[in-house]
């Protein structure tokens, strides 16, 4: 076996200031509240993201003496109201919602209420201070704007482990799916869209990430760590997560722990749920990779691609690990203008699987059999959901053996799962959430319950032209060779037209010149145990990567190189590389 050499904390390096540890923090506070007084009082706004642990945060600034403390719960409506404003956008599905982007603090808190609040905060001496969800909102005047962040992949740790609510609601003992459901449609984009606004105005920033292990940074060197981070190579920091189907590949190369029974995910590359790391003065302060897609968005993406899709970044890597594992669920996911009409999004997650690598005997489903029946089909489909009965899926849907370095072109409304024993790479658009699983194996989820299954949605969407020939014409290996070097090669590998994301692999021995073209590029480091990345006019230091890890390329760093290095110099090496296409 190798030795793992997968970096599971990367970061950007910066120079700033940093206090850890509430006594160190709160001592800032105070001093800078001190500072800050005017006519005898000092107003102190903490804002606060979905997800924060109220009673570390409350408990830490108490101590500070405040002479009035204002913490906006009691401020919001009532739980009943709130729950009658949201279930339009939640609804009564398990999984799906609707995604509001109108919805606001404003609407959430109780006018009269917060107008009580700011007439008694204008007469009030002393230090201030104003606390929680849209803080900012009832104390617009505030002498020192605290932001507390939350990484979403935390806050959904947090649920899981039954400690977190969501926003005016007491949902904590809900099912984990039910607070992402919230979060995803509703809670994330109202802390989103006021996040935003506050960026030039917040003076700290808070992580307090892991539980009574809180750092704070200044507002310099936050925009200072973006900045730097949008101007060079770059990772986002990795999750690891076990499943039915998980397998045991990751374990090996990613160097995870050998105690855990498997690990089916990895979030190598989805900047909306991964959280960045900036190492201050060497200290890591985490903070969520989507700050970056908002602070520096045509840096990061390049304006075409900003154009095409605002502050959303539109590639996502992810691994899927079967190797000693099971079959993923079969599914499809949703055509361009059903997740428009249904689900309130602007495009959907076509995609692909790239195999990193595969056992023997490894499969992928993909597309259906000549001939198919779609009502036959469906209908054997709800039987076996309702009975229990196993669903024949080979009776309906092709079957490939697969091998490493393949790749499967999945566009949207394309029946497919990873069958056991294949470690994928996948590449998708972002829209995470609408996966319509149309069978399960039997199976049961790690929490003991069936996961749910969509026929319903699911045969709503399903292209039923995309059988046995076309597949094969269309979305198995359609590799085309592109260029020649000396010591490289360069393939397209798809997607398909229909998709949006143009993939381009590099086999090499020797350096291979890249260029960004003013857009976004994300890169898999497919063969090779070491690469470095470099700027042909030092616009960024050198920057390693390893075997197996994703990396992301800003725009506006234009040219660059990828060559062997360390262990690999001399050695051949391979890159999958995912941009956005467009026509000319």
């Amino acid at each position: 076996m190798r030795k793992a050499n997968y970096d599971k904390f990367p970061s950007t390096s910066i120079h700033g200031n940093i206090w850890k540890g509430w006594d160190e923090i709160l001592k800032e506070i105070k001093n800078k509240a001190n500072a800050k007084i005017t006519d005898e009082r000092s107003l102190i706004v903490v804002e606060c993201y979905q997800g924060v642990l109220h009673h570390e945060l409350t408990s830490a600034l108490l101590t500070l003496g405040a002479a009035l403390f204002v913490d906006t719960r009691d401020l919001f409506k009532s739980e009943d109201q709130i729950k009658q404003l949201t279930h339009r956008f939640l609804t009564d599905d398990r999984l799906f919602g609707y995604k509001t982007d109108f919805l606001s603090y404003d609407d959430y808190l109780d006018s009269n209420k917060v107008e009580v609040i700011q007439t008694y905060l204008k007469d009030q001496k002393g230090i201030i201070i104003v606390y929680g969800h849209g803080a900012i909102e009832v104390a617009k005047d505030a002498d020192i704007l605290i932001y507390a962040d939350m990484a979403r992949w935390e806050i959904q740790m947090r649920s899981r482990r039954k400690e977190i609510d969501g926003l005016g609601v007491n949902n904590r003992e809900e099912e984990p799916s039910s607070h992402y459901k919230r979060g995803y449609f509703i809670d994330w984009n109202i802390c989103d869209k006021l996040k935003k606004q506050l960026f030039g105005r917040i003076d700290y920033w808070l992580d307090t990430n892991k539980a009574d292990e809180p750092k704070m940074i200044d507002a310099e060197t936050m925009k200072n760590g973006l900045q730097k981070t949008a101007h060079k190579p770059f990772r986002v920091v990795p999750f690891f997560d076990p499943a039915p189907w998980g397998g045991q590949w990751m374990k090996e190369v990613c160097g995870l722990d050998k105690n855990q029974a498997n690990y089916g995910w990895c979030f190598d590359c989805v900047p909306e749920e991964n959280s960045l790391y900036l190492k201050v003065n060497g200290e890591l302060f985490e903070t969520p990779s989507n700050n970056l897609v908002f602070y520096q968005t045509r840096n990061l993406l390049g304006a075409p691609v900003e154009a095409r899709f605002g502050q959303d970044f539109p590639i996502r890597f992810d691994f899927l690990d079967t190797m000693g594992g099971g079959n993923l669920s079969l599914q499809v996911h949703p055509t361009t203008q059903y997740i428009r009409d249904t689900f309130g999004m602007e495009y959907t997650q076509d995609e692909s699987y790239y195999l990193l690598d595969a056992d023997e005997g490894a499969t992928v489903y993909l597309g259906l059999k000549t001939g198919v029946d779609p009502e036959e089909m469906i209908t054997a489909l709800n039987e076996a959901q309702e009975t229990g009965k196993d669903f024949d899926v080979e009776r309906y849907v092709n079957k490939w053996e697969a091998k490493a370095h393949d790749h499967y072109l999945i566009p949207a409304g394309t029946i497919h799962c990873s069958g056991a024993g294949a470690m994928v790479l996948e590449i998708s658009a972002t829209p995470s959430i609408f996966t319509f699983k149309l069978w399960d194996w039997g199976r049961l989820g790690l929490d003991g319950i069936p996961r749910p299954i969509n026929i319903t949605h699911g045969s709503q969407v399903i292209q039923w032209e995309r059988q046995t020939e076309f597949v094969k014409e269309n979305l198995i290996n359609i590799v085309t060779q592109i260029a020649t070097g000396e010591g490289w090669s360069e393939e397209r590998t798809g997607l398909h037209e229909n998709e949006f994301i143009e993939t381009r692999r590099h086999w090499f021995t020797e350096k291979v010149e890249h260029d960004t073209h003013n857009g976004v590029n994300v890169i898999n480091v497919i063969k090779g145990d070491e690469l470095i990345v470099e700027s042909p006019d030092n616009q960024f230091e050198p920057f390693i990567v390893h075997y197996a890890e994703t990396f992301i390329v800003p725009a506006c760093v234009g040219k660059y190189s990828i060559r062997p290095h360390g262990q690999s110099k001399g050695n051949y090496c391979g890159t999958l590389k995912a941009y956005i296409r467009f026509k000319e």
